[in-house]
């Protein structure tokens, strides 16, 4: 089965969620340093079927580059030149920290777990590729 990435590219870690053709519902897989991502997405994409990967596009609220947005964009522009056969975008990830934030929070998962930013950044991941797959046409319901 094709898979789909989302990456939540930080300077420190990077979270990682996937999804499968035809369900298309995003999934937490893990969070990765990201001194380590190459390593990992090479081991990764030889292993599953990768179709495409949606790249989380820091922003600010009002729609301009963050001081994350370089980084991002670099290493963007780096691993789709690697891996040629896949698919890549970036995608406004505004308020996926906060809503990942709200989300650990009103799970009810204890205090020292909520600390844990690995969590949010996998959330996050999972939030970026979730509204991805409900903005693009073939996941929208047809009208009948």
């Amino acid at each position: 089965m094709s898979q789909f990435l989302s990456l939540d590219y930080g300077l420190k870690r990077v979270g990682v969620a996937y999804c499968e053709a035809p369900l298309n519902i995003a999934y937490a897989l893990t969070t990765v340093n990201t001194k380590d991502l190459f390593n990992f997405l090479e081991t990764y994409i030889k292993k599953n079927k990768v179709s495409k990967i949606i790249v989380g596009n820091p922003k600010s609220l009002r729609g301009e580059p963050t001081h994350s947005t370089e980084f991002t964009h670099t290493f963007f522009n780096k691993i789709s030149i690697m891996y040629q056969e896949i698919d890549f975008e970036l995608y406004d990830e505004r308020f996926t920290s906060k809503i990942a934030k709200q989300t650990v929070l009103s799970s009810g998962v204890k205090k020292m777990k909520r600390r844990n930013k690995e969590n949010i950044d996998k959330i996050s991941a999972v939030i970026i590729l979730q509204d991805y797959l409900q903005s693009v046409e073939f996941y929208k319901p047809s009208k009948t």
